[in-house]
């Protein structure tokens, strides 16, 4: 199966395996992400949390986890163990989170997952989309999930355009993936493992393991000329 989800993630780094099919793309576990919560979510909170966080009735905790004050859990979201939910944090329907993550401050998740130490600390948003185990999203990145024109969303690699099924579906990021600071990775994107996207870097397709993408910005420097020394 080409895209299968061994090809991106450890499944050993995540409780809910079963949501990855062998005969499926990765991606078609983003549509049983919700099914599967209304199946299987047994909500219980097992951790701190501050008194003026939101955690919504349809959520799951679990121990040492720490949820900071100003963080908002809507759910449906299940969300292991050791994790930290810091202030500003926006989690909202069916996500699902492992071991020892972190969701920083105004960082945004919606119909998601997330593998065990993952690291999403700084003004993301991760909407439709999968983070492999020690993924890493730098400030200010981004995982668009909609296309401009709202029609399907495709996977482009070298050998065409492969219709998804999906209107909405953001990136697959692959275990130990680093997204640099404010980089933009546009819908039906995926990355490998180990891969690098540059910062402020705008990408689109399928990253193959272990690749750098570089962008490279021309820049010049030269004297500032203040109005008055202008009209000398």
């Amino acid at each position: 199966m080409k895209f299968a989800a061994a090809d991106y993630l450890d499944l050993s780094h995540t409780a809910h395996a079963e949501l990855f099919a062998e005969d499926e793309p990765v991606w078609a576990a983003l549509a049983k992400i919700g099914p599967y919560l209304t199946a299987r979510l047994q909500p219980g909170i097992h951790c701190d949390v501050a008194s003026s966080a939101f955690v919504g009735p349809n959520v799951y905790l679990g121990h040492g986890t720490v949820v900071e004050p100003g963080a908002v859990i809507k759910g449906p979201a299940w969300i292991g163990r050791n994790c930290q939910i810091r202030t500003g944090c926006y989690i909202r329907e069916n996500v699902i989170v492992g071991d020892g993550a972190v969701l920083g401050n105004s960082c945004e998740f919606k119909n998601c997952v997330v593998f065990d130490h993952c690291e999403v600390p700084h003004f993301n948003y991760v909407g439709d989309s999968i983070l492999g185990h020690k993924a890493h999203l730098g400030a200010g990145a981004i995982l668009s999930n909609v296309r401009l024109d709202r029609s399907e969303v495709h996977v482009t690699d070298g050998a065409g355009r492969i219709p998804t099924g999906l209107r909405k579906f953001g990136a697959i990021i692959g275990d130990e993936a680093e997204v640099g600071c404010n980089s933009v990775i546009n819908p039906g994107s995926l990355l490998g493992r180990r891969s690098i996207v540059y910062p402020l870097s705008n990408f689109s397709g399928a990253l193959a393991e272990g690749m750098i993408l570089k962008t490279r910005q021309p820049q010049s420097v030269i004297e500032r000329v203040y109005p008055n020394q202008a009209s000398l």
